[in-house]
């Protein structure tokens, strides 16, 4: 697998959008940025800070900016506190991607359930929805509404709607804002995993409807097991074995080859490696149903063999 490109860019402009959120702005430094679609997202890395993936919200018709949103995670890995400390507009940063887990897809009705920072990824679809002239509702909670990013843009969309603060109107109250199912209705939620998990149980006796989720922290994953396998690499030919406890990644960097990855915890993609034989053992948080049960990729941070050798195409 070639590794990834990364490019150079330029903090446009930065403004404060809610409380503890800021909104950068990025511009390349020559030439124009790669194309996108509703629900991407980025690898971005100032320079001496770490680096983190964060959604795009701004426009894809505009191949000269690309938008983020970074909220202040106060007891996150560090990330999101280098940004609001040190990233300045006019400095220059490293970005690689974009990414697109949580492609938006073709529905005649669609929900809408943001949860927090979970608004930056849907901002792009709620356009996207309306340039179609789809049939579309959107739930927004928030612990505070002045914590709460982006109403301003949101207000252009009336009644299509809810904005919910928790302080004002409690918890997103699921059965209420889901109603009786629809057939064919796609619902794309983003947002802390407590909601994206009731999301998922609230769905799950409800057949016909299509159910879409972005991720920031991983999914509690049930325990199959660690023991030892091994990898085969396909243009090589040659088997690596990858030891109790230790990721695929690691094994393979042990064995001087390199691949690209990032947040070692499933979430973001980067490493996702196709799978030419063997049987993964899933543990991300990325891959749908269907995609798992195809067993032709895997993320190789998390994942593990149930049946192997595991035939990378590396």
């Amino acid at each position: 697998m070639a590794r990834e490109s990364s490019l150079r860019a330029r903090i446009a402009q930065r403004r404060r959008c809610a409380d503890g959120v800021v909104v950068l702005d990025i511009e390349p430094v020559d030439g124009d940025l790669p194309g996108w679609g509703p629900g991407a997202h980025i690898d971005f890395a100032p320079d001496g800070g770490p680096r983190r993936q964060y959604s795009l919200c701004g426009d894809p018709a505009d191949p000269g900016r690309w938008r983020i949103a970074v909220l202040d995670v106060v007891d996150g890995r560090g990330g999101s506190r280098w940004i609001h400390e040190h990233v300045r507009a006019g400095d220059e940063v490293t970005v690689a991607g974009p990414r697109n887990h949580f492609a938006f897809e073709d529905a005649p009705v669609y929900q809408f359930v943001a949860g927090g920072i979970g608004i930056t990824p849907i901002l792009p679809m709620l356009r996207a929805a309306e340039a179609a002239g789809a049939d579309w509702r959107l739930a927004y909670g928030g612990r505070t509404r002045a914590s709460m990013a982006f109403l301003d843009e949101l207000e252009a969309y009336g009644a299509r709607v809810s904005v919910l603060p928790q302080d004002e109107t409690g918890l997103l109250d699921l059965p209420r804002i889901l109603g009786e199912p629809v057939p064919g209705r796609a619902v794309y939620a983003c947002g802390p995993e407590p909601l994206l998990a009731a999301l998922e149980a609230e769905l799950a006796g409800r057949p016909g409807e299509r159910l879409h989720l972005e991720r920031f922290s991983p999914k509690e994953q049930v325990d199959g097991g660690s023991g030892a396998f091994e990898v085969e690499i396909a243009s090589t030919g040659a088997r690596i074995g990858v030891g109790e406890g230790v990721s695929i990644i690691d094994a393979l960097a042990a064995a001087g080859i390199e691949v690209d990855f990032s947040c070692r915890e499933g979430t973001c993609g980067t490493c996702e490696t196709g799978v030419l034989g063997g049987v993964p053992d899933h543990r991300d948080s990325i891959l749908t149903a269907e995609e798992r049960e195809a067993n032709d990729c895997m993320l190789i941070c998390v994942g593990r063999c149930r049946s192997g050798p595991l035939v990378l195409d590396l």
